[in-house]
């Protein structure tokens, strides 16, 4: 029986997985049930993408606001409020009756799932063993791209049977589920768990007893390069995530069920980018020691490997090369999260609630701006490939802004004080 005792270090990290699985999943079944509310409601692709992006408005605005709320008061409570909004919102997107209530209903999801990563993210860094940390972010960023592969067949199959608002209604308590367990399971101090044992804990970061007050502009410049690197890297996640199941549904003109399994395979390729990107670099770290290869060059190499995967959608309308390409541009970009998470953890262990909130802003900023500009060109112009140019050219960006990430400079040249001694940055 002790051989199947879950370890607590495990427990926390499935559970940050489940956590992964299921926002992701309210993220993006809007995406597949858009066939339902869009026929329903009448709306043009242009609105469509407006509800598609609404959730990023105030995901943005709570990124480096929730970062700092999970850094002053811990990962427990806010992931506790934070599932209890994000679980409402979705519940109260399956009672929309218009799009001004699509929109309100998305936009409360995008202010519960705000603060999510970023606290994740600090979970992780009094949890996970400093050697691990790029694994830990690529297994639960693999767990959020199975929420992307099972949300378009199971949102579908939900449709089918009930409607598109059902699909939402499940997802809501699921929502409200994983937020008891994690009440219940999850403290703040891993020495405070019931089931933490002393090899466990002889493996973890210490924790410093002093919470420094965050030094918030040279933070933010140090952060600044990994940011516009996760801007490039989140306007194809969101090109992929709001558009990807419309695109093999309306270019390829297939039926909805079918539509839904090319997607699908687009991201099941993501879940193994994830996984494989987390080992890789944690791999690198262990054998040289030296995390610019582990994080940066791997960064770079894995995006220019995704920019070139793209290009045969420029070029061909086949739709077995499209999904070939699709699912290997998906799979080269999903590498890059394990380094790019692992990052905050390695530039700023002190703040890095609040650093993996400057990150994430990238991301929720792409979030606004890819899915409605997506829309609008694809209105304008019928060409539904259009849009992975773009996504290409940014890719191309980050490639050149990988090498400035510096994440063997740790930051911390002027850390607050505590009665007159620099505080410990144990973590």
């Amino acid at each position: 029986m002790k051989r199947l005792r879950l370890r607590a270090t495990s427990i926390v990290l499935l559970m940050l997985c489940l956590m992964y699985f299921i926002t992701y999943l309210d993220r993006v079944n809007v995406s597949t049930a858009a066939s339902g509310f869009g026929t329903e409601f009448g709306l043009s692709k242009t609105q469509i993408g407006l509800v598609f992006s609404a959730f990023a408005y105030p995901y943005l605005v709570f990124q480096i606001i929730g970062g700092w709320v999970s850094d002053k008061f811990g990962a427990r409570r806010t992931l506790i409020w934070c599932g209890l909004l994000w679980g409402l919102a979705t519940l109260l997107t399956g009672m929309a009756g218009s799009l001004i209530a699509l929109l309100l209903a998305r936009l409360l999801l995008g202010l519960g799932e705000g603060a999510t990563f970023p606290a994740a993210s600090m979970a992780m860094a009094r949890w996970v063993a400093k050697e691990k940390r790029a694994f830990a972010q690529g297994i639960t960023h693999a767990f959020s791209r199975i929420g992307n592969a099972v949300a378009p067949a199971a949102v579908v199959m939900v449709m089918a049977a009930y409607g598109w608002r059902q699909s939402f209604f499940i997802c809501g308590i699921f929502s409200l589920v994983w937020v008891l367990v994690w009440a219940l399971v999850f403290t703040e101090d891993p020495a405070a768990h019931a089931r933490i044992t002393a090899a466990e804990l002889a493996q973890l970061p210490k924790i410093a007893k002093n919470k420094p007050q965050v030094p918030w502009r040279a933070l933010f410049k140090r952060m600044l390069p990994v940011t516009i690197v996760y801007f490039c890297y989140g306007w194809t996640l969101w090109l992929f995530l709001s558009w990807i199941p419309q695109y093999f549904l309306y270019s390829y003109h297939l039926a909805i069920q079918t539509s839904v399994l090319f997607a699908s395979s687009v991201f099941l390729a993501g879940v193994a980018g994830d996984t494989l990107g987390g080992i890789i670099s944690d791999r690198i770290f262990k054998a040289t020691g030296n995390l610019k290869r582990a994080r940066s060059y791997m960064v770079a190499i894995c995006m220019l490997l995704s920019l070139l995967s793209l290009v045969p959608l420029m070029l061909t309308r086949d739709l077995t090369i499209s999904t070939l390409a699709l699912s290997a541009g998906f799979f080269f970009a999903e590498m890059t999260i394990g380094p790019m998470w692992a990052l905050p953890m390695d530039i700023a262990p002190e703040y890095v609630g609040t650093a993996s909130g400057m990150m994430n802003t990238g991301s929720a900023l792409a979030a606004i701006l890819s899915p409605v500009l997506s829309g609008y060109l694809i209105d304008k112009t019928g060409n539904w490939a259009l849009p992975f140019l773009i996504s290409m050219l940014l890719m191309a960006l980050g490639v050149v802004l990988a090498f400035r990430l510096k994440p063997d400079k740790k930051f911390g040249a002027a850390l607050p004080m505590v009665s007159g001694a620099p505080i410990d940055a144990g973590i």
